[in-house]
């Protein structure tokens, strides 16, 4: 029934095992993917015919996390998988962005992508298993894919690499990168890193590219005993020759147009030169190409200007970054708030502090867990002068945004040292080229203005590339039509000391060694400066943070006191919250974080913890409040809940006959602790204290034999 074709070999000593021909048989191209034992199953499907009436390749990339994968239920009311994790986004990029470069141009017929993971041995992240099994899919579908591609992760410890690190051994890695690529080159990279230096990224990234050669091997044996044949792809259009020629008429006014450097004019020029174009068509064959050949006089223009004089869009040279503005403290309520700004590039950037309550609760397929930083980017259509969507978060905005979080998270401070939950926010409030950069140089702004210990600053910058033939230029800073127009988006993250984050995505086949190490030295100069330029805002942290920020303390209880501060249902310490207006979170290790807008209420709601948890002491004096009078003395709550008993004979010096003649219920009273009895109840004295000023009057003590003296009862009185 089914014609099974599997190739398996030994990758990094674990099995990698591709197997097509007994699952969704319909597909164009479906493989199951499996490393270790994590398994994705890698779908892909092209439309018969290109849609009509666009001017882009139609691909979408879908992977998914299926909590049977893991041995899980789902958690909410429906009890299944709903919309896409931050895991998933992420994921669903990661794949798209090596493997869209590879489509022969001109295929416009609308293809899906789908990752479906059907188990996880919590060891192998599927992430990586998922991209080997798409490009094995493409391959053997027939579609016009110039692949196989590669892809691997690559750990770094003590000095060496790690190829594919477990998920426990990447816990005590100094680097989380992932690298894909062909035979030729490298297509994409994305990491995290522990301020390492720009060798040993580069290093990782060959190391990478070296070890996922065995893989596109595998891919291409596998193709070979079952690969589709190709489908055919439409010629280029006729008209296309006619239409260019055509367009050299406005090929003056797009060239003005191209050097003028404020964006919004030259986005006006551009299109008057382009209304005046699409006035040179008029049929429907070279109306279909106009949009094509106009944007390829666009590249041709700005990238060979560029190659010839040197000279960029905005009239820098290559290595030169727009000029920056950095601003902090601008929100005068929030906790920390920058301002930053690089040419016609903004952003504003937030910093909230808050308490452990406000942690986000992850659930992956690993397991639960919390983060206690959390960044948001946000790019609202007003930044690039439009009127557009608003709405949730799309994939570009969660990409960004967590590309900013890499680069800030190998500085945040341990939540032993800084006990706050950190979220930043990022408006894009301009945007021409690079805001995922702005946003980092802006967060870390805000958090030092907002009191972070931050040891050192963070600083980002985009690089890009054009390339023809033999010629190219790396360019520093690249606006958002350089980006656009070029080869390449290089985005490095990082510190005077090493890189923290580094992004690539390559729209050509691949780039050499030579073109990374020349795009990793200007960016590193680049990043110095913008560091520089930052230090005229704010050079460190702030000392303390801000008025507006919840103050926590931490303190330590005994273990088996927390159930007497939580208290039964949770009683007691409601009561604490609701009474002092603080926040407490408390730990299974004893530790208690008490969280408070002022000095005042944290203070009250320690000390009423203190006094749930505190042991009396011999000899100390305290303040408490008389709940019970008796014939032989009275009962006197003074430390919490803990009560003692003032014998008739402490109440006063001089000789009392009762007791409601000294102290009643409810009244305020100081006492010093003056002995234990065999059953661990507390002996007070109100006569060893001063009740107007709380001076102890017997600083010394009881005598040894008065201390172990059993208090005599009231005198009898002879009728």
């Amino acid at each position: 029934m089914f014609d099974v074709y599997r190739k398996e070999i030994d990758w990094g000593g674990r099995k990698l095992v591709l197997e097509t021909g007994k699952v969704a048989r319909q597909a164009d191209g479906a493989v199951v993917a499996t490393l270790g034992e994590t398994t994705v199953l890698c779908t892909v499907v092209g439309a018969k015919s290109p849609r009509e009436g666009i001017d882009f390749f139609p691909l979408s990339v879908h992977y998914q996390e299926k909590t049977f994968a893991a041995g899980k239920i789902p958690g909410g009311f429906f009890k299944r998988e709903g919309r896409p994790s931050e895991k998933e986004t992420l994921t669903s990029r990661l794949i798209d962005r090596p493997i869209r470069p590879l489509f022969v141009k001109g295929y416009k017929n609308e293809t899906q992508v789908i990752c479906t993971v059907l188990s996880h041995d919590m060891e192998n992240d599927p992430d990586i298993v998922a991209m080997v099994g798409t490009s094995a899919a493409l391959t053997i579908s027939g579609l016009p894919f110039l692949g196989p591609i590669g892809g691997c992760r690559v750990g770094y410890k003590d000095g060496a690499f790690m190829l594919n690190p477990t998920m426990d051994e990447m816990a005590s890695s100094d680097l989380d990168l992932i690298v894909a690529g062909t035979q030729e080159g490298v297509l994409m990279v994305e990491s995290q890193a522990q301020e390492l230096s720009e060798e040993i990224m580069l290093g990782a990234v060959v190391y990478g590219h070296e070890q996922m050669q065995t893989v596109i091997n595998a891919i291409i044996d596998l193709a070979e005993a079952c690969a589709k044949e190709p489908i055919d792809v439409p010629p280029p259009a006729a008209e296309l020759a006619t239409v260019a020629d055509r367009f050299k008429a406005i090929e003056d006014d797009l060239r003005t147009a191209y050097q003028e450097p404020n964006k919004t004019e030259r986005q006006t020029q551009i299109a008057a030169a382009k209304d005046k174009a699409m006035g040179l068509v008029s049929e429907d064959g070279e109306k279909k190409v106009a949009g094509e050949i106009f944007k390829k006089m666009e590249a041709d223009i700005v990238r060979n200007s560029i190659l010839d004089t040197g000279l960029r869009i905005d009239g820098r040279d290559t290595k030169t970054v727009r000029p920056i503005v950095s601003e902090v403290g601008i929100l005068p309520r929030a906790h920390g708030s920058a301002l930053f700004t690089r040419g016609e590039t903004q952003a504003l950037v937030v910093a909230t502090l808050g308490t452990g309550q406000d942690e986000q609760i992850i659930d992956a397929l690993e397991g639960e867990y919390r983060e206690h930083f959390m960044l948001h980017y946000n790019f609202p259509p007003y930044s690039v002068g439009e009127a557009g969507r608003v709405g949730s978060p799309g994939r570009r905005e969660i990409g960004h945004g967590k590309l900013a979080w890499r680069a800030m998270k190998p500085l945040l401070p341990s939540k032993e040292d800084f006990p706050y939950t950190m979220r930043v926010v990022s408006e894009v409030t301009e945007s021409n080229g690079s805001s995922s950069m702005a946003t980092v140089c802006g967060t870390s702004l805000s958090l030092m203005d907002a009191g972070v210990p931050l040891p050192r600053p963070v600083a980002g910058i985009a690089m890009g590339l054009i390339k023809e033939g033999d010629r190219f230029a790396v360019l520093s800073d690249i606006l958002g039509d350089e980006d656009h127009l070029g080869d390449m988006d290089f985005k490095v993250a990082g510190t005077s000391a090493g890189v923290t984050s580094l992004q690539m995505d390559i729209k050509i086949t691949s780039i050499t060694r030579e073109i990374m190490e020349v795009a990793l030295g200007q960016a590193c100069d680049g990043r110095l400066h913008i560091l520089d330029e930052m230090a005229k805002a704010l050079t460190g942290a702030r000392d303390g943070v801000s008025a507006n920020a919840p103050r926590i303390t931490t303190i330590s209880v005994p273990k088996d006191k927390i159930r007497d501060v939580i208290g039964s249902g949770g009683k007691v310490i409601r009561e604490i919250c609701e009474v002092t207006g603080a926040k407490i979170d408390i730990d299974d290790d004893g530790t208690i974080k008490v969280a408070a807008l002022d000095d005042a209420s944290g203070q009250a709601a320690i000390d009423w913890i203190r006094g749930i948890t505190a042991e009396p002491e011999m000899n100390v004096v305290y303040d408490g409040k008389v709940v019970k009078t008796v014939d032989f003395g009275a009962f006197v709550n003074f430390l919490g809940n803990r009560d003692g008993l003032v014998h008739i004979s402490e109440l006063q010096a001089d000789r009392t006959t009762k007791t409601t003649d000294i102290v009643n219920d409810g009244d305020a009273v100081k006492v010093k602790v003056i002995g234990f009895d065999d059953r661990g109840k507390v002996k007070l004295s109100m006569r060893a204290v001063d009740q107007a000023t709380g001076e102890d009057l017997e600083p010394d003590g009881r005598p040894e034999s008065e201390q172990t003296r059993k208090p005599r009862g009231p005198r009898r009185r002879d009728d």
